[in-house]
């Protein structure tokens, strides 16, 4: 053995090959500072015996190469004064340097991921080979950040800039046959071989066959580029880069300045130039931001697995009530293994949801994301039925039908009686209380909520919704099956609106409050939009949702907070509801709707819309951007609060994830927690108060006040 720790051992194999093998305790390999110190120290062991060695195989002995990073030592990391992160990086890169460096051909052996620092390390070897189950990339500007290991310097030097641009400003991990074309890797093996396969390339480099000194010579290199095409490459990469990340997100576009400006140096200058865009993006809000929704994600993923040890298996599920959204969750079950039954009781309705689960495939198909036999497969795993017969077997029902809770509960007790006594029950319900709904069944232990947000394809979070009656096995088994679904679960308790309606009414409130004093719905949604960052405006929002169900759900806030959501005269809302105008749904709302070309919704301006708001609350007056964010904001932020302060939702990381997931805040703010958090307590109540005037909504809470005396923050400093 040449150098063992707990988490790296290098050993000598056949030709004097060292083996060089990351093994950490835990379930994968990542660097964190043990690691990396590890490998430090491995790397000078082969050093020391240098006169034994020919060449080093970098391997793993997991099934993944090497996640990345430790992402959990950033935030702490990043807080320190800019001189100690930088001190960091650079004895971090010389550990890089230094496994590139060493006197003999080395090559890496990639099976499962190997991300960000993994591919760093990779990247740093004279040769790669995998075998099929690899997956490549440098995935930082997902997390605000830009390559801090090396890899704006490396990956253009391997497989040329304009492809090393694409894989790093998208952040997208590759397949190992697209990382062969582009030159990434050197071959693809099956996986029972990748050892052997790495020992005979290492062994034709030791003969000659292979030339292992230029290719480690044209990595510390300038890149080899023509002036006008390396002009004409960068310009167009900008071009693309912002159109895509936008404003709001500076990291994809610092790895098109960095790769530019460090083109013409060897190593040292160019990782010089990466060196400090990192400092300063790890410095930004936006990381900050994105590094806690990481971690938050993580957390949350945490809390699933665990609750799958003491969940009871679901190997077939039903839904009731087909159409798009029973369609949807029929779609989402098999298309992830689990057999499901929609059961309706009309055949126009299973049709429907049939109809629903066949576009989604036929859709994939067209994108090369699946083949027909895959489609075949899922939709046999669907069987739709017009009798109760078929759901006996279903571990897990889901009652999807029409939002009532007359209907809802009748269908609820006539279920019950055609299931095992141990199927859990849930209602997909987005306003009616768990509790009440619980009353209509004989063992309430076994049932929760299941909200799905729609369209369900495309949404990632699915609340659980805890009633008072269920029993934690329910819970846990309801999660695991949202996971297995390939959703992320957030358990909240019962309460009007749950946890995202009712956070996301408050902010519909404070719409209608600004168009009651005259503010222009177009406007708002412009703030909203490009400056604050949510991917859709309030008033569009509503059309979306439909202003039929906006109208149903206030109704519902209102009765459950009346001193806060109930309204004293018409709002917005009210006006559209009463003319009809319900959105996309019947083409005309805050916007009237056309179909486009693509036969996707087109939005235009409407002067109807205006006439009815004008005739309902007078001329249209002008609002600065910084009020029309206050005024939609603060009311979201503190319903936020007050969810967590009652125990809604069990902790700010759940409640960030739910907002981000469910309602698309804008990922760069880190959802309303990071955001008070970023703004300062003491700042978010001294601008709560400056609206107070304004009702229930704008007056923060107690604790709100406690928190901001003692310069506290939500999530830990």
């Amino acid at each position: 053995m040449i150098y063992q720790s707990p988490t790296i051992q290098v050993e000598m194999l056949e030709n004097n090959i060292a083996k060089l093998c990351f093994n950490s305790p835990g379930s994968v390999n990542k660097f964190d500072k043990e690691t990396l110190d590890s490998l430090n120290a491995a790397l000078d062991s082969i050093m020391q015996q240098q006169a034994d060695i020919n060449a080093v195989l970098v391997t793993s002995a997991k099934d993944t190469f090497i996640v990345g990073a430790d992402i959990t030592e950033f935030l702490g990391l990043f807080a320190q004064p800019e001189s100690v992160l930088h001190e960091w990086i650079v004895q971090a890169n010389d550990v890089f340097n230094k496994l590139e460096d060493l006197p003999f051909p080395t090559i890496s052996a990639v099976k499962g991921f190997a991300l960000g620092g993994g591919c760093e390390a990779i990247l740093a070897t004279d040769f790669r080979i995998a075998d099929s189950s690899a997956r490549i990339g440098l995935p930082e500007t997902k997390l605000g950040l830009i390559p801090g290991f090396g890899g704006t310097v490396r990956l253009p030097r391997v497989i040329g800039a304009d492809n090393a641009l694409e894989w790093i400003t998208s952040g997208k991990e590759q397949r190992p046959d697209k990382a062969l074309q582009v030159g990434a890797i050197d071959a693809v093996v099956e996986a029972d071989v990748l050892e052997q396969a790495a020992i005979q390339m290492l062994k034709d480099a030791l003969s000659g066959d292979l030339d292992w000194q230029a290719r480690r010579a044209q990595k510390q290199a300038p890149l080899t580029l023509p002036k006008l095409e390396a002009m004409m490459s960068f310009a167009t990469a900008k071009g693309m880069v912002f159109k895509v990340a936008g404003k709001h997100y500076p990291a994809p576009m610092a790895a098109v300045d960095v790769i530019e400006k460090a083109s013409q140096g060897d190593r040292s200058a160019a990782l010089a130039v990466e060196h400090q865009a990192f400092i300063k993006l790890a410095k930004t809000e936006v990381a900050q931001a994105l590094i806690g929704i990481f971690l938050n994600d993580q957390l949350v993923k945490g809390k699933a697995k665990k609750a799958s040890k003491q969940a009871q298996a679901v190997n077939s599920a039903a839904v009731l009530g087909a159409g798009i959204m029973g369609g949807g969750i029929a779609y989402q079950s098999a298309s992830k293994g689990t057999p499901i039954v929609m059961k309706d009781i009309a055949q126009p309705a299973l049709d429907l949801g049939l109809g629903e689960a066949s576009k989604l495939l036929a859709a994939q198909i067209k994108r090369g994301r699946s083949t027909p036999a895959k489609m075949a497969k899922v939709l046999n795993n669907i069987t739709a039925t017009l009798d109760y017969s078929a759901v006996k077997q279903a571990d897990v029902v889901v009652e999807a039908v029409v939002e009532h809770p007359k209907v809802k509960a009748t269908v609820l007790a006539e279920v019950e009686q055609h299931v095992s006594d141990d199927a859990i029950i849930t209602s997909n319900t987005s306003t009616i209380s768990i509790n009440l709904l619980a009353k209509s069944l004989k063992k309430p232990e076994r049932f929760c909520g299941m909200h799905f947000f729609n369209p369900v394809h495309k949404m990632p979070l699915v609340e659980v919704i805890r009633g008072e009656n269920s029993s934690e096995e329910t819970i846990a088994s309801v999660v695991a099956y949202a996971s297995k679904m390939g959703k992320t679960p957030i358990v909240v308790n019962d309460c009007p609106g749950f946890f995202v309606n009712r956070v996301l009414f408050p902010y519909f409130a404070g719409f209608s409050g600004l168009l009651a004093d005259g503010a222009d719905f177009k406007a708002i949604d412009k703030v909203m939009e490009k400056q604050f960052g949510w991917p859709m405006g309030p008033a569009y929002l509503l059309d979306v949702v439909g202003l039929d169900t906006g109208h149903h759900a206030q109704a519902v806030m209102a009765e459950g907070f009346p001193d806060r959501m109930g309204k004293t005269g018409k709002d917005a809302i009210d006006v559209m509801f009463e003319a009809e105008r319900f959105g996309q749904k019947n083409d005309k709302g805050f916007y009237q709707y056309s179909i486009d070309r693509r036969g996707k919704p087109k939005k235009d301006l409407d002067p109807v819309a205006y006439e009815l708001l004008g005739n309902a609350f007078g001329e249209l007056k002008e609002f600065s951007s910084d009020e029309i964010i206050a005024r939609t904001m603060i009311p979201m932020v503190i319903e936020t609060v007050r969810c967590l302060e009652e125990g809604i939702i069990a902790s700010p990381a759940e409640a960030d994830m739910g907002l981000v997931y469910g309602l698309g805040f804008p990922p760069f703010r880190g959802g309303v927690f990071r955001y008070i958090d970023t703004m300062g307590v003491a700042n978010f109540v001294a601008l709560a108060d400056q609206y107070a005037h304004l009702g229930g909504l704008y007056q923060v809470t107690d604790n709100m006040r406690e928190l901001a005396k003692n310069n506290g923050s939500y999530y830990p400093a």
